[in-house]
């Protein structure tokens, strides 16, 4: 019997280093999953897209340059941006730094925006309609809808504003598809997204519906409080589309860091150059409140500082205001 043990011993050894060695073949071949970066219905093989370019001589149809031209990789591995640059008057951005912290808070547009904007009302555009594609903080509760609630609040702006608020009434407090809560760029692409409200149909993506039912002339895009690998990717189809339709994009950076490292405000400041586009730099109209103007809410602890407090939400209704009324004046001016 004594003799007997160590065999026993042994036996139950081998059997759990080959219970082990099973055990890490399959974890081996064990196919990985991963969760999709949006939700795009589908996906397409790689092609060459070339980004609108508008002569500002032309009133009606944009001239694309062949050397515009760009490949879109619809995979999961992230795209390898071009190094883009933008140059002010005392600013050069490129895509490794961030330079794009000292923009103006308002945009400084240029004239190739009226040929947009004047080709959007031959196609039926309205000159009285804006729209905006963003997130919680854009919904009109958190954002302009009190320019159409709150009649003090409009008596006290400038004259000149006034006139804006009045020229867009019907845009500042409507809700939309494009503009929800935990609304990303790639959910502006998706046709689950709007569950079938806000007036749109079956197939149809945020974007095409609030094109169709609303018919703005510019729209406000500022999404971010997250981040997605194909983050730019998906805006350059949301901004290609806007152009081709003759609407007027007005992008905009956001007050918080949550991806850490400013990529989400970089990649705006790079778009706003590449498609020689108006920024509004929101980024910076908040730098001087403490904490830039951010807080967690309570009932959203693992979100952290994302949300506006009241004063970064006054700021952000009034430079949003401002921005909208440079961009508006830039393409009716006479």
């Amino acid at each position: 019997m004594l003799t007997g043990r160590p065999c026993r011993h042994r036996i139950i050894f081998e059997m759990k280093k080959l219970f082990l060695l099973l055990l890490v073949i399959l974890i081996a071949c064990t196919p990985q999953t991963t969760l999709p970066e949006a939700p795009l219905q589908t996906e397409t093989p790689a092609r060459v897209i070339p980004t609108p370019r508008y002569d500002v001589t032309s009133q009606s149809q944009p001239t694309v340059t062949a050397e515009a031209t760009r490949i879109k990789q619809a995979t999961s591995t992230p795209m390898v941006e071009p190094t883009a640059v933008i140059e002010s008057a005392t600013v050069t951005v490129t895509a490794n730094d961030n330079e794009w912290m000292s923009l103006p808070v308002q945009p400084e547009p240029e004239t190739n925006l009226r040929a947009i904007y004047e080709r959007g009302l031959v196609l039926g555009n309205d000159p009285n309609a804006f729209s905006i594609f963003g997130d919680c903080q854009a919904r009109p509760d958190e954002f302009f809808g009190l320019y159409e609630t709150d009649a003090a609040l409009v008596a006290s702006l400038s004259p000149e504003l006034q006139e804006t608020v009045a020229h867009f009434s019907g845009s500042f407090n409507r809700e939309s598809s494009t503009a929800q809560d935990g609304t990303t760029p790639g959910a502006l692409l998706w046709d689950q997204w709007h569950r079938g409200e806000y007036g749109c149909e079956s197939g149809e993506t945020p974007v095409s519906c609030e094109l169709r039912v609303h018919r703005p002339s510019f729209v406000i895009i500022q999404i971010g409080s997250h981040f997605e690998s194909r983050n730019t990717e998906y805006l350059r189809r949301v901004i290609d589309q806007l152009l081709e339709q003759g609407v007027v994009p007005i992008l905009a950076t956001k007050a918080d860091n949550r991806e850490k490292d400013n990529r989400v405000n970089r990649d705006m400041a790079l778009l706003s150059a590449e498609y020689d586009l108006p920024l509004w730099n929101f980024w910076a109209a908040v730098s001087g409140l403490p904490n830039r103007g951010l807080y967690t809410r309570q009932d959203r602890p693992l979100q952290g500082d994302i949300y506006l407090t009241e004063d970064a939400k006054a700021i952000h209704r009034e430079t949003g205001l401002e921005a909208l009324n440079i961009v508006w004046r830039t393409v009716t001016r006479e």
